[in-house]
C-alpha cells in the first residue's frame, strides 16, 4: 500500500500562484546515464559550458539521488512520484503504467491541468512513452544509425544477426555534424517544437530525453577531441572496497554486449581509458545540444516564463570499484545531477539539501501551481530553493535488486536480503572520512549504534511490506 504521510505536510506548502493565462511552460529535459561529473558540480575536467550556463541561472542540487539505478525503474519512480519497492519499479524494462496502474504521471497531470504535453526522445524507456499522458504521439529519432564508420556498422549489423543483445563497438568517434547522430536529431525537433508551441494558446510541457552518454559512446570527433586521451587515467579506486558484500559487485554486463568487451574478467587499461574519454565526449556531445534548446528559448523570449528541469535518470561508473555502468547501491550509481530554473527564483544558487526523484514531481506541480495529487511520496523542494542554506531532509532512500540503500548527511548504509527478506550483508561508508567509498565499516563495533539506526531507519522508510 503507497503511504500517503507525506501529502499533509505537501498540502501546507505555500504554492505560487499564476493567472491561467500566465502560468509557465516547461521544459523538462532527462539526459542518460548522467553523472554529476560536470563542470558545475566542481570537475574542473569536463567540458559541459551549456549545463553550466544553466546552472548560473538556476539552482544545482548537490546531493540529488534517484531512487532506483536503472533507466527504467529510475524513470518511473520520477515520473509517478512514488518509491519503488521489492515488486515494484525493479529492472531496466519497467512500464510505470503496468507497475503502477491507475497512478496519475507527471505528464499526465500537467495535462489534467491545460498543458499541452509533447514528449520527445526517451522520456520514459519505452516507446510509446505512456501514450495518454502526451497531447500527441510521443516521438522519437528513426532512422539514424549508431555507427558512421563503415567498418563498425558491419562489426554492429554482423553482431546483431547473432542476437538482439550483440551490438557493435563500445565507442567511436567520426568526423561527423551533430545531426549524423541521434541525439542531434532530436535537438533539432526540440527546436522545431519550442517554435510551434510558442504559438499556442496552452501552457506547454515538453518533455525531451536525451540517449547519451549512455552506451556506445558515439559522438562527432570534435568532442572527442576536447580531451587529451594522454590526460585520461583510471579512478584511484580501480579496486573492490574492502570488506564489501559480493552482492554489491557486479559482472557489467551491459557493458560485456559491446564488440571489443571480453565477456568477463576486467577490461585493458587502455580499453578502460577509451571508455573514459568516450564517456566524457559524449557528455560534451549532449551538453551541446542541450545548449541549442537553451539558446532558442532565448530567442523566442521564452526563457522568463519557463521552467527548466535538466536531471539525469541515475549516476554511472567508470572503473570505481571495478564496476561499469549502473546497477549498484554505491554512491556512483545513485547520486545524479539536477538542475532547477524557475520565474520567480533567484538563479546561481547550490543546495547541499538531499534530495530524492520522486520529489522532482510535487515540485514541478507547486512551481506552476497546479493541484497535488494525494499519492504523491515526495516532498516540494520549492521552500529549498528559495532558501537552499535551511535544514531539509535528514535522508535519501533507494534501492537496486537485493540492496536496500539509505543516504544521510555523511552515511550511506545498504542492507542486502534474500527473496524472503532475510538478511544476506549490509555495507556502510562514513563519507566524512572515506567519500569514495572504499572500505566497508558495518561491521566495526563502533559503528554498531549507527548500524541499528539505520536498520531501522530503511526498513521504516522504505517498507519491506510495500507491494
Amino acid at each position: 500500500m503507497i503511504r500517503l504521510l507525506p501529502i499533509l505536510m505537501m498540502l501546507a506548502l505555500p504554492s505560487i500562484s499564476f493567472a491561467e493565462s500566465a502560468r509557465p511552460n516547461v521544459l523538462f529535459i532527462a539526459v542518460d546515464d548522467l553523472r554529476p561529473e560536470l563542470a558545475c558540480y566542481g570537475k574542473g575536467h569536463i567540458h559541459s559550458p551549456n549545463i553550466d550556463r544553466l546552472a548560473k541561472s538556476g539552482v544545482l542540487f548537490e546531493r540529488a539521488y534517484c531512487m532506483v539505478p536503472t533507466c527504467g525503474a529510475s524513470r518511473s519512480s520520477l515520473m509517478t512520484g512514488i518509491r519503488p519497492s521489492r515488486h515494484r519499479f525493479v529492472t531496466y524494462s519497467t512500464w510505470a503504467e503496468k507497475d503502477a496502474p491507475g497512478i496519475t504521471t507527471l505528464n499526465t497531470q500537467f495535462k489534467k491541468n491545460g498543458y499541452y504535453t509533447v514528449s520527445l526522445g526517451k522520456v520514459f524507456h519505452h516507446p510509446p512513452d505512456n501514450a495518454e499522458g502526451w497531447s500527441e504521439p510521443a516521438w522519437r529519432p528513426t532512422g539514424v544509425s549508431w555507427y558512421r564508420r563503415p567498418e563498425n556498422k558491419e562489426i554492429h549489423e554482423e553482431r546483431q544477426k547473432q542476437g538482439s543483445r550483440k551490438r557493435g563497438p563500445a565507442w567511436e568517434s567520426a568526423d561527423v555534424p551533430d545531426d549524423a547522430y541521434g541525439d542531434g536529431v532530436l535537438a533539432k525537433r526540440a527546436i522545431e517544437d519550442l517554435r510551434r508551441l510558442k504559438g499556442r494558446s496552452q501552457p506547454f510541457f515538453l518533455a525531451v530525453g536525451f540517449f547519451k552518454p549512455h552506451l556506445p559512446f558515439i559522438a562527432p570527433q570534435k568532442y572527442w577531441d576536447l580531451y587529451d586521451h594522454e590526460d585520461i587515467h583510471l579512478p584511484d579506486n580501480y579496486h573492490v572496497p574492502k570488506d564489501a558484500p559480493k552482492e554489491s559487485i557486479h559482472s557489467s554486463g551491459e557493458l560485456r554486449a559491446y564488440a571489443g568487451i571480453p565477456a568477463k574478467g576486467p577490461v585493458s587499461d587502455e580499453t578502460a581509458r577509451n571508455l573514459i574519454h568516450g564517456y566524457y565526449a559524449c557528455v560534451s556531445y549532449t551538453d551541446a545540444q542541450i545548449g541549442k534548446l537553451l539558446n532558442e528559448l532565448d530567442r523566442l523570449e521564452l526563457a522568463d516564463n519557463t521552467i527548466v528541469v535538466l536531471w539525469g535518470d541515475h549516476g554511472w561508473n567508470l572503473g570505481e570499484h571495478t564496476l561499469w555502468c549502473k546497477h549498484c547501491c554505491y554512491e556512483t550509481s545513485m547520486h545524479a545531477p539536477l538542475i532547477v530554473r524557475a520565474p520567480g527564483i533567484d538563479g546561481g544558487k547550490k543546495t547541499g539539501g538531499l534530495t530524492e526523484f520522486i520529489d522532482i514531481y510535487p515540485s514541478l506541480c507547486e512551481l506552476a501551481d497546479i493541484p497535488l495529487p494525494i499519492h504523491l511520496q515526495g516532498r516540494s523542494f520549492v521552500p529549498l530553493m528559495k532558501e537552499p542554506n535551511q535544514t531539509w531532509k535528514d535522508a535519501a532512500i533507494g534501492r537496486f535488486g537485493s540492496g536496500d540503500t539509505i543516504r544521510t548527511d555523511n552515511l550511506r548504509f545498504t542492507e542486502y536480503s534474500d527473496r524472503k527478506g532475510k538478511f544476506v550483508a549490509r555495507m556502510l561508508y562514513d563519507h566524512d572520512d572515506d567519500p569514495g567509498e572504499n572500505v566497508n565499516v558495518a561491521e566495526k563495533e563502533e559503528q554498531k549504534e549507527a548500524v541499528t539506526e539505520l536498520t531501522a531507519q530503511l526498513h521504516q522508510r522504505m517498507g519491506r511490506d510495500d507491494k
